[in-house]
């Protein structure tokens, strides 16, 4: 220790210029200077704090090796004499005060009974601009509704007088044991609504033998997440692949080292959606996104969470990288965000081991048709070819599931598992780890009572029989208003008017 380097406050604040930039993350302080026009969400979030300690606005939205990965080791300048440093003191805004109360008026953890409870409450105690992030769908947000609405055209078809005194949900995925017929999709920037982030969904699914899929924007860092697991525990990567492919190809290998068992690269997302609600949280404050001037440093104003922090994802991912991913890792490789049979055939024939029937969560183009819908079309596709059922190719969904029998409305239609995102985000923002593993165990409550009710033992007997699917594809069929989902879905709002000029 007698060689680092301790900086006191007055010496790091005399650094406080675009020319001459330094800041404090976690006690260490960093010369960011050169790094400045490659910041993702441009130059002037770090500018606000540059001379000062930016922990606050650098936590929720990175992971705590983000800084030293990115910035060469002599930029790593030393650590602060933290006697030195005025204490940062954040004012208690009244949209904070708020959520402090609602935080403290919760309902208690036994009374919430269904994902949409998570959801109602998340709502009210994660801070604005989070709730904007993790909520927010592209354009006019008719994909991430008509997700929710696919579920709700196809209709069971059950079958009595079977001995379902024992039932089995339990499944395997992938070759890997699961308790759940579902695994925990990847969802990013969990410290904006908590301060342990994803670390509630590992410890979580260890306890209960659930799949979590690690995702590349994380608040915590992989190796993080990696340490909190267990040793027998699954882990799976979702991978948005950078445009410098030697640091995807250190992250996908590093990610099999550390005994991942499966890489899902993300392949709908050449460009990230126009999230409207988010962008509209442009003007910013401490939680990781500036306020900036219109064009001011190539990053425009109306830019948002998603974008700011997404601007390294390859455009130019192709078919023809498909032999180079397969060449440097011997994980099962599944494409995430397929959309169309076309693509689901180019997959198989790719030799790929799975796909993912999403639309990103309503995120990425809207009206594009939900993952349940195309799963009718996939299998019949590959099924013709002769393609389908294979075991060394699995078929999952993902997007708009908040029951139990919606997984098995999908699983009935061929698909192998179901991924689920925003629910478990939701119970740990509300909840923390406590919150997952009620989550967990709805789902589990819910299998068990609809699997007897239709008659089915194990997953194995879930056949397309079951269900009855030939509105699906109608998207103008009448169904019953899903009451749950319509109190917590928040509808866009167009531009305010300045009330202070009224």
């Amino acid at each position: 220790m007698s060689d680092v380097r301790v900086l006191t406050g007055p010496e790091v604040a005399a650094h406080a210029s675009r020319d001459d930039c330094w800041i404090i993350v976690h006690g260490k302080v960093y010369d960011v200077t050169e790094f400045l026009p490659e910041h993702p969400g441009g130059q002037a979030i770090i500018l606000k704090y540059a001379g000062k300690d930016a922990t606050v606005a650098y936590e929720p939205i990175h992971p705590p090796d983000a800084i030293t990965t990115n910035l060469r080791p002599e930029k790593h300048l030393g650590v602060i004499d933290a006697s030195t440093v005025a204490k940062v003191v954040q004012e208690v805004t009244e949209e904070e005060k708020r959520r402090q109360k609602f935080l403290a008026a919760r309902p208690p953890l036994d009374s919430i009974i269904n994902m949409h409870d998570f959801e109602s409450v998340a709502r009210q105690v994660i801070t604005e601009k989070a709730w904007a992030y993790y909520s927010s769908a592209s354009d006019d947000e008719i994909t991430i509704r008509e997700n929710r609405m696919a579920y709700q055209r196809v209709w069971f078809r059950p079958r009595i007088l079977r001995d379902v005194t024992v039932v089995d949900w339990s499944t395997t995925i992938l070759g890997h044991k699961s308790s759940l017929p579902v695994y925990i999709s990847a969802t990013a920037l969990g410290k904006l609504g908590h301060p342990e982030g994803e670390l509630c969904l590992t410890r979580a699914a260890a306890n209960h033998g659930v799949i979590q899929m690690i995702a590349t924007l994380a608040s915590c860092s992989f190796d993080e997440i990696v340490d909190a697991a267990k040793p027998d525990q699954t882990l799976y990567l979702q991978l948005y692949v950078n445009k410098d492919r030697e640091i995807t190809r250190k992250y996908v290998q590093h990610a099999e080292k550390r005994g991942v068992k499966a890489l899902f690269i993300t392949v709908d997302a050449p460009q990230l959606g126009r999230r409207e609600k988010d962008m509209r949280m442009k003007f910013v404050g401490d939680d990781g996104v500036a306020k900036v001037q219109e064009g001011q440093d190539g990053v425009k104003k109306d830019q948002g969470v998603a974008r700011a922090i997404s601007s390294f994802i390859d455009p130019s991912l192709s078919w023809k990288d498909i032999p180079w991913f397969k060449s440097i890792t011997k994980m099962p490789i599944i494409l995430k965000g397929i959309a169309t049979a076309e693509d689901a055939i180019l997959a198989y024939e790719a030799g790929v081991q799975g796909i993912v029937l999403s639309n990103h969560g309503g995120r990425q183009l809207d009206t594009a048709r939900s993952g349940l819908e195309i799963l009718v079309e996939v299998t019949a596709a590959l099924r013709a070819r002769g393609y389908f059922p294979d075991p060394k190719f699995e078929i999952f969904v993902d997007g708009g599931v908040r029951r139990a029998s919606d997984v098995l409305k999908a699983l009935a239609l061929g698909a192998k598992a179901v991924g689920v995102g925003r629910p478990f985000l939701y119970a740990f923002c509300s909840y923390g780890q406590e919150g997952v593993e009620k989550a967990i165990q709805i789902f589990r409550d819910e299998f068990e009572m609809n699997m007897r009710l239709l008659g089915a033992r194990t997953i194995d007997e879930l056949v397309p029989e079951m269900v009855d699917a030939s509105a699906l594809s109608s998207h103008i069929v009448m169904t019953p208003q899903d009451n749950l989902f319509q109190q917590t879905y928040q509808p866009l709002a167009g531009a305010k008017f300045n009330e202070s000029k009224l």
